[in-house]
This record gives C-alpha cells, structure tokens and sequence, in this order.
C-alpha cells in the first residue's frame, strides 16, 4: 500500500482551518435547533447546500431539540435501525421519512422571520436606513454592541450596547455573539439571543453590521439575505466622509482608503442596493421579505 505523501505546513494549516470553521458551522446549527429556531426537516434542507451540516451525526442532531437529549436520541436511532456513527448524508429516504415522523413540527405554526443583513462601505448611510426601517415596523433591528464610545447624541441600549473590552472579551469566550468584527480599531457584535428569539417568533430581522461580520453571519446561517449598499457615486462618497469633522486629515484619508477596500467586496453579496434615496432602499428591503 503506498504511503500518502507529507501534507506542507500550509496544506495542513488550511486543512485545520476548513475543520474548525465545520465545527463552528455545526455547534451553531445545533444551537438553532436547540431554541426552536431551526426544525429536523429545515436542517435536512440546509445539509443538501452545506457540506459541515451534511457531515453531522445525526444522533447529535437529534439530542440538540429541546427535551430529547442524549439517551432519548440512541433510543430512537436503535428503534429505527439507524447507525449511532450515521452521518445527515447518509440518510436514505426511508431514514430520513422515519426521523420526520417522530420529530414532526417541533418548532410550532409560526412562521420563522427572514434574515437580512445590510452592510457597505462607511459612509454610505446604513445607520440611517437602519432608523428608517425600524420606523416601519416591517423588521426587528437588531441593536449591535460596541467597544467604541458613546458619541454625545447616542443612548446605550438604542443605538448600541457600549461594552467595555472586558465586557466582550467575555462575550466573545461565551458564544454571546452572532457575529463580531474589528473595525476603525473598536470591535462590534450582535448578540445572538435576541435575534434568534425575533426569528423564532416570526419576525424578519436586520442586522446593520461590518462586512467581515455578514460573511460570519452568512456561514452560520446560509439563508440570511446579504444586501450590499452602495453610495450614488465614489464623489459622494468622499463628501461624506470628508463631512465629518470630528475626523483627523489621518483618520479620513483612512477611511477613503478602507471604503475602496470595502467597495471591492460588492459581489459577495446576494444583493446590491445604491443609496439613493432612503425611502427607495427601505422600499425595496421590505419587498425583499415579501419576494425571497
């Protein structure tokens, strides 16, 4: 039998990688279910799209709903005649019609929300949208928490969370977060409970955050919508952010070169949407919940 050769130090870097982003994937999709956010049948959708999903063990699937728990789980694969060891891709049809039957509906008639996340390039007027949006009781907003201080205008608890570093380090360390990011040299995150609570209840749900936060957001959660917005122009863009004179020459030369960078990224998102006029975006958000 031939020996495999060596894996180089970057091969075996990117092979860790890959894994603990599928564990991630995985602890977060039981997490869902664990809240009632996410039922048995869902989860097979979500397998056929997710290679991480797909590789779970359905027995630690099962023992994730509320109530079931590890010993409950065996009992039930044991009566199916299905392998503790089996994996959501192994499943045949009949399996996977067996499993529906004694897990039928277990998160209840409600609807679950839509997930969208709107993110650009600093500048371009998410937080104003944001405010829009949330006047037309057609979402939940998520409120995001922050390491930044509070400007003088700001109230904690409705536009952000001010956090200490301490107060998210520990967040970070205890799964409070959805997604987090660093960002203009402060850290921002949305804590996960109130949106899972918002979309299990069947509520659709916007969350305003960071770009490298909605790629986070997306690989947990594969059906969020991620929605791009872009300025009128780059000109207008530059007015905008040279507007801010609480910014040093340093600081706004930064941020028009981070705004390129962010600018760039416009493709990997499901959607893009040009600031025009507040009252257009908000319009068309809204259908995006009526549509997808």
């Amino acid at each position: 039998m031939p020996i495999p050769p060596k894996l180089t130090a970057e091969q075996r870097s990117a092979a860790l990688a890959k894994s603990t982003a599928a564990r991630q994937v995985r602890a977060a999709t039981k997490a869902r279910v664990k809240v009632g956010e996410l039922t048995l049948s869902a989860v097979f959708d979500l397998a056929k799209s997710d290679e991480a999903i797909a590789k779970m063990r359905v027995v630690e699937l099962l023992e994730s709903f509320s109530g079931v728990g590890k010993v409950r789980a065996i009992a039930t694969l044991d009566r199916l005649q299905i392998s503790q060891a089996r994996r959501i891709q192994g499943l045949g049809t009949a399996q996977r019609q067996n499993l529906l039957r004694e897990f039928p509906d277990r998160i209840g008639a409600t609807q679950r929300g839509k997930l969208l996340v709107l993110s650009g390039p600093g500048g371009v007027g998410k937080s104003t949208v944001a405010k829009a949006l949330r006047a037309t009781d057609s979402f939940w907003v998520s409120v995001s928490a922050t390491t930044r201080l509070a400007r003088h205008n700001e109230v904690d608890g409705s536009d952000y969370y001010f956090y200490s570093d301490a107060e998210f380090d520990n967040a970070i360390k205890t799964a409070l977060f959805l997604e987090w990011a660093e960002f203009a040299g402060n850290r921002y995150g949305t804590p996960r409970k109130p949106v899972e609570d918002a979309l299990r209840d069947g509520k659709n749900v916007l969350l305003e955050i960071e770009i490298a936060g909605a790629k986070q957001v997306k690989a947990s959660a594969p059906e969020a919508i991620l929605v791009f917005l872009q300025p009128p122009s780059w000109e207008e863009l530059v007015s905008r952010l040279e507007g801010r004179g609480t910014d040093s020459p340093e600081r706004r030369a930064a941020r028009l070169t981070l705004a390129q960078e962010e600018l760039a990224q416009a493709g990997l998102f499901d959607i893009s949407l040009v600031n025009e006029r507040v009252e257009e975006v908000v319009d068309r958000l809204i259908g995006l919940t009526n549509n997808s």
